[in-house]
């Protein structure tokens, strides 16, 4: 089946809603505290939409997945505490990453990760970053997987976060030294 990566619409905005509603209850029976607190909810997709930085990943014409991709857009990564960013350069980062949970098993995050790191290429930026919850394991053995190095620690809403970033392309002259 084909899978594409776009900008969401308002229309979306039901289907992405229950796709993140059933993440949020999967990391709760999970016993994490990660999405507990209100967030996400129906408003910051808004927002994410007006903002045009919502995707959804879609499989043929149904929406499987959805995320936020943001350029230079973390003034939380300004603050990363116990590490060290790998480049000093424009930076992607994405939030809000959930699967259907359908779809779950299928590869699709990885799929994912994928448009996300050519959405990057496409606007000359080799660095892709993003934090998830200690507890994530799913998440946290994607980012091994697909070769993003643990860089430290950020804190949201008062609770902390590891942070990855991955080095993409050709282009290291935005490296840091260390």
């Amino acid at each position: 089946m084909e899978v594409n990566f776009r900008k969401a619409t308002q229309k979306d905005i039901p289907i992405i809603w229950d796709i993140l509603k059933d993440a949020i209850a999967r990391r709760k029976s999970e016993g994490s505290n990660q999405w507990q607190d209100g967030y996400p909810n129906p408003d910051t997709i808004l927002t994410d939409i007006q903002k045009e930085v919502g995707y959804v990943l879609c499989q043929s014409d149904e929406i499987v997945g959805y995320c936020a991709v943001l350029i230079n857009d973390e003034p939380e990564y300004n603050n990363l505490q116990d590490g060290e960013w790998k480049s000093t350069g424009d930076f992607v980062v994405f939030h809000r990453v959930a699967i259907a949970k359908n779809h779950l098993g299928k590869g699709l995050a990885r799929k994912m990760f994928e448009f996300i790191e050519d959405f990057s290429l496409k606007n000359n930026i080799y660095s892709v970053k993003a934090d998830t919850n200690f507890d994530n394991d799913a998440m946290l053995y994607l980012f091994k997987k697909l070769g993003y190095e643990y860089c430290g620690e950020v804190f949201f809403r008062g609770s902390p976060r590891k942070a990855f970033e991955k080095v993409v392309g050709q282009n290291e002259s935005n490296l840091s030294s260390h």
